[in-house]
């Protein structure tokens, strides 16, 4: 019960921002890039996560751009910039249109991590579709814990109502 009152007021929450930058016409990239980061804050507050990216998705060229981030170490901001569909976590989530997630991935093998990836310090990582209207693809939500952890169905389907929740930012804000 106290884990779906804290579900409910985290996507309230999330909701209420960024309607607020809707009805006030924000269209401009820092407001964009604010709404974002503030979605990044609540989530990595919530879900104990340091790090997290929100990608969108480009059709043409197959691959992720990056439109924010959370606790990346500067060093990885240029590879994370770009990500071919397929590769690392939040490609392959991009590529199967589907929740990725990686209980530790210092200790990974599955092939589903970049090995760059392990710079991070996160182990327990998940990257979810952002869906726009008739699910078309339009990027990808991720965030890393530092510890080991298996992400629960409810921590998921929280993760995925937070991507619908940011998905008409991710239509307008650019890339970095």
């Amino acid at each position: 019960m106290q884990y779906c009152l804290m579900t409910n007021t985290l996507l309230h929450d999330l909701e209420t921002r960024l309607a607020q930058s809707d009805r006030a016409g924000a269209q401009d990239l820092d407001a964009l890039r604010e709404r974002l980061a503030f979605a990044l804050e609540r989530l990595g507050a919530h879900f104990g996560a340091p790090t997290g990216t929100i990608h969108r998705a480009d059709a043409a060229t197959r691959e992720l751009r990056l439109l924010a981030y959370r606790g990346l170490p500067e060093v990885l901001v240029p590879i994370t910039s770009r990500i071919p569909f397929g590769k690392g976590i939040a490609g392959l989530c991009a590529e199967t249109v589907q929740n990725v997630t990686v209980c530790n991935l210092q200790t990974d093998d599955s092939g589903k991590a970049k090995p760059g990836a392990r710079l991070t310090g996160v182990e327990g990582a998940i990257a979810v579709p952002i869906f726009g209207a008739e699910q078309q693809l339009l990027g990808v939500l991720g965030i890393g814990k530092i510890e080991a952890h298996t992400y629960s169905e409810e921590e998921q389907r929280l993760l995925e109502g937070a991507a619908e929740k940011i998905a008409p930012l991710v239509t307008r804000a650019q890339p970095l």
